[in-house]
């Protein structure tokens, strides 16, 4: 008779401890929880022991006590692992909070130093946020945003007026719109190294240049998102051959002052270059455009040998330029 009064004790205090553990998980109460840990452990005890002298008669008291001692240990056991891996990810989200808070903190003070009359400070602003975009991924769209928005604040340089093809080449100094200069020539920089390479998967980013004036915009074999760069002026030699574009590319009355070489580029949402002007030579070899291309752009030389399109949705060329076969045919 006592064997069974051992077993259905046992039964009863786990089921209390089931129930109080239950309680404890749906109101978030660590006290129940642990409460519900012990009777579950005195539970086992009770339990285990009461079958092993069922099951087993020559088994005594202590061999009962001691195996049923052992899994009740087993659930102390499995709740303190437990408590301590709730405690490791509790640590980790405060850590995580921290480090989220810390970065923000960053990212403004780094935007505030933007505005700073020092162009070494404002240099500095710029690798600070580079560095954010580098290490917290969802920061990086944001920070392309702002050097791009610097980059489209007002700008001129004395090369401008006399090699505008070629900036770089006219040694008239200026010193100010020097100093700016090479702030700007860094933002070129830190997107260039911000974007992901071409055939690559992944996130991709948008650029928005409207308006503004470039020197030597480099994107060479990197992968963009949507591009926007209407009315934009583009100095010096444009290089973004082997580029992969994945959004619309919007060059709507932009203006090329030195050589643009578009080679082997992939525009894989369209291209609209309708009433940009080339100054100089435009290099559209081995690129492929696809959905939709307006290529009514002036230029004093195109050269467009290999240029293919995909399926286009619409078109509009310069005339005796047409499409047949995916392939460019001039007369």
């Amino acid at each position: 008779m006592d064997k069974w009064v051992i077993l259905i004790a046992g039964s009863v205090i786990s089921v209390a401890a089931v129930s109080v553990v239950l309680i404890g998980w749906l109101r978030h109460r660590q006290g129940l929880l642990l409460t519900g840990a012990v009777l579950a452990a005195l539970g086992l005890l009770f339990l285990v022991g009461g079958w092993l002298l069922i099951a087993d008669p020559r088994s005594g008291l202590t061999e009962a006590i001691k195996t049923g001692g052992l899994a009740g240990g087993a659930v102390v056991a499995l709740y303190a692992l437990w408590l301590n891996d709730r405690k490791r990810r509790a640590e980790e989200d405060r850590n995580e909070h921290d480090r989220e808070r810390v970065s923000d903190e960053r990212f403004a003070r780094s935007v505030e130093m933007l505005g700073n009359e020092a162009d070494q400070v404002r240099v500095g602003a710029l690798h600070a946020l580079a560095g954010l975009a580098k290490t917290r991924a969802d920061y990086t769209q944001t920070v392309l945003d702002i050097l791009c928005s610097y980059l489209r604040r007002p700008f001129t340089h004395v090369s401008f007026e006399w090699r505008a093809d070629d900036p770089h080449r006219h040694v008239e100094q200026d010193a100010e719109a020097d100093r700016e200069r090479q702030v700007r020539e860094t933002a070129q920089r830190l997107i260039h190294d911000l974007l992901p390479a071409r055939d690559t998967e992944g996130t991709t980013y948008d650029l928005d240049l409207t308006g503004a004036h470039i020197e030597y915009l480099e994107l060479s074999n990197r992968r963009v998102g949507k591009l926007i760069a209407r009315y934009t002026t583009f100095y010096g030699i444009t290089r973004w051959n082997g580029a992969e574009f994945t959004g619309e590319v919007l060059l709507t009355s932009a203006v090329f002052k030195g050589r643009a070489e578009l080679h082997h580029a992939k525009f894989r949402a369209g291209i609209s270059l309708l009433d940009a002007k080339c100054e100089r030579e435009l290099n559209i070899r081995h690129a492929l455009v696809e959905r939709w291309a307006d290529l009514r752009v002036t230029a004093p030389q195109i050269q467009h040998e290999g240029l293919s399109f995909g399926k286009l949705d619409r078109q509009q060329l310069p005339e005796n330029w047409r499409i047949e076969d995916g392939e460019l045919v001039t007369s």
